[in-house]
């Protein structure tokens, strides 16, 4: 399958086994996700109780390319505030977004609210 970006409820679809993770699993090992969307799902994965070196070995096992957040990057997710306000859209939302834009890839959410987005993204939303 084709490259695509992940945001952070996309590897969490996958990780519970709901409905649009099998599209997830399908875009490894090739899939990216930005260092701050990791952060999100590693943070999620603590809060449900897991232990460091297994969130760690499940991430890893998982095979996406993280891509650290860089100032193109960060001036990116930035400049997409004005469009992602009415939405509130967080700032690893943004990152996650901006990553799918200078990558010029489609990005996988649950968030169906991106689909509103009038972004030059295409947004596959997995539920």
């Amino acid at each position: 399958m084709s490259e695509a970006v992940l945001d952070a409820s996309a590897v969490l679809a996958l990780l519970n086994n709901e409905p649009g993770g099998d599209a997830v699993a399908a875009t490894l090992p090739e899939a990216l996700i930005s260092a701050v969307n990791y952060a999100e799902v590693v943070g999620k994965l603590v809060d449900l109780g897991g232990a460091e070196p297994a969130i760690h070995e499940t991430l890893e096992g998982l095979g996406m390319r993280v891509i650290p957040l860089d100032a193109e990057l960060a001036f990116t997710a930035g400049l997409l505030r004005r469009e992602s306000r009415k939405l509130c859209l967080s700032l690893a939302d943004r990152c996650c977004l901006a990553l799918a834009q200078t990558r010029h890839l489609p990005v996988m959410t649950t968030d169906r609210a991106w689909r509103s987005l009038k972004l030059n993204v295409e947004v596959r939303v997995l539920r």
